[in-house]
């Protein structure tokens, strides 16, 4: 019987972790420390394995051993290992020590690694406490992690490391409601969109609001092959932060994941122009205010050029981005909510002229309260620059079928498959699914509503009547009888 690492075993162990900070600071700050403290000793753990192997086959020649390691995926300068943080768990100066070590490991890894713990800081007063607590909740930090062998050759597969950082995230999300959940996509939710674009090895994949990750590495995870270009793009700089850790974990090292507000500067360029992609796809803030309709007309991308989306939504925006970052061929899929299927004004005329161009493909309707943070249902759009002569766009109303649960409800496997059979087969089924030509979409003025294409209306089964009238006279007879009763039992009672 293996006695590796699990990963329900690492799961829970670095969950039971968070009892360092829960109740002391809110979720969305402590879990930078954890996930931070997580990637620290997983590359610790892997640094001492291969200098041990080196060891054994230089036999103890130390200088060659220094050498190969320089070629390792991460350098760890001793003074920055986990094992030298535990060492020092008691010095006074143990958030600065832990500062330090953080820094000296960008240092060493500039390529890989520069600024990725600039956001945050284990000296911090305000979120951590006194010099006295704080040094007390580090401590037990180091704790919780020094019992962790995160040896490659003690884990039970090549991805658990990374698995558990996503695991990490998301309950990260689920326990502190709607400020963690806006930097995480549900992951079923993730999975279906990955399923639905449809990508193969070899693409350039990117997601223009990518948070921690999570959406991209599902999508390289359904081609099943390292063989793909991840790009991605955040504003959030201690999430950014996460997503450079979250594709190191799972061995995507070529990741390109920038820092910055993709509506206002897109940092994804070849040289003075968008990179373009096969695959794009997005949970993006829902109906983003204050976005940066001002600078839309002067956009040196002429991204906007279908029309200016409202300054209080920037649904448009986000879908413009996305398709102008298409190439020929490309395909996006995007999570919003169904206001963008029917709002008029400029986010009408914009969605008229998506539709004139043939882009849009499917419209998914999906269950409300997904999403961590808001209970209100999305809508998945797919956009395909390659639908040829096939004018038609499909329609799938899925908003009833989900597992319901405590905080949220949640897309099952039976459900996933539903949705991606019917967007692959392209079928229509009866209470589900439509399709739709071009001049219905016209007749119904460029709205996308999905009740007006797929009729979901149940009739109720007729009344009897006379039935009934039977069974309300047997009721009151039976009424009386059990009054009459209760009428002899007071008298027996004396009442």
């Amino acid at each position: 019987m293996s006695n590796k690492l699990t990963q329900s075993v690492i799961n829970d162990k670095v969950w039971a972790a968070c009892d360092t900070f829960r109740g002391t600071i809110d979720a969305t700050q402590y879990k930078d420390y954890i996930l931070t403290m997580l990637f620290i000793k997983y590359i610790t753990d892997v640094s001492n394995e291969k200098r041990e192997d080196y060891l054994k086959k230089y036999d103890g020649d130390v200088e060659r051993v220094e050498r190969a390691m320089k070629h390792e995926r991460f350098k760890i300068p001793k003074e920055s290992s986990f094992d030298f943080l535990y060492e020092n768990r008691n010095e006074p100066n143990l958030g600065e020590l832990i500062n330090i070590a953080l820094e000296n490991i960008e240092d060493a890894n500039r390529g890989k690694l520069e600024k990725v713990f600039r956001n945050i800081d284990y000296n911090s007063e305000p979120n951590l406490g006194q010099t006295k607590d704080r040094n007390r909740r580090l401590k037990n930090l180091l704790g919780d992690f020094v019992g962790l062998n995160l040896r490659p050759s003690n884990l039970e597969g090549n991805d658990i490391i990374g698995d558990a950082y996503e695991y990490l995230i998301e309950k990260f999300a689920s326990d502190a409601g709607k400020k963690a959940g806006e930097f995480y996509t549900p992951k079923n939710v993730s999975i279906l969109l990955a399923k639905l674009v449809e990508a193969k090895a070899g693409d350039r994949i990117s997601d223009p609001t990518c948070g921690s990750g999570s959406l991209l590495l599902k999508v390289a995870n359904e081609i099943g092959s390292k063989n793909v270009s991840l790009n991605g793009q955040e504003v959030n700089g201690s999430t950014w932060a996460l997503a450079r850790m979250n594709m190191f974990l799972h061995e995507m090292d070529n990741a390109r994941i920038e820092w910055g507000d993709t509506l206002n500067n897109p940092l994804l360029r070849e040289g003075d122009a968008l990179m373009k992609f096969d695959v794009v796809v997005a949970n993006p803030p829902f109906s983003l205010d204050k976005w940066g309709a001002e600078n839309a007309s002067s956009d040196k991308y002429n991204r906007f050029h279908r029309g200016t989306p409202p300054k209080s939504k920037g649904d448009y925006a986000f879908i413009t981005h996305m398709i102008e970052t298409l190439n020929e061929h490309g395909k996006a899929g995007v999570v919003l909510p169904h206001g963008v299927l029917f709002r008029g004004s400029s986010e009408g005329k914009i969605r008229k002229q998506l539709i004139d161009e043939n882009l849009l493909k499917a419209v998914i309707g999906l269950p409300a309260n997904l999403f961590y943070g808001t209970g209100i249902p999305a809508t998945i759009l797919i956009f395909d620059k390659n639908k040829g002569d096939n004018t038609d766009v499909l329609f799938i109303d899925a908003s009833n079928e989900y597992d319901p649960g405590k905080n949220q409800n949640v897309l099952n496997k039976n459900n996933i498959e539903k949705i991606v059979s019917t967007y692959k087969n392209w079928e229509a089924k009866d209470k589900y699914s439509y399709i739709a030509k071009r001049e219905e979409l016209l007749e119904n003025d460029y709205n996308l509503n999905i009740p007006r294409y797929v009729d979901t209306f149940e009739e109720e089964e007729p009344v009897d009547i006379i039935e009934t009238q039977k069974e309300i006279k047997e009721l009151k007879s039976k009424i009386a009888e059990v009054e009459t009763q209760l009428s002899k039992y007071l008298i027996e009672l004396g009442f």
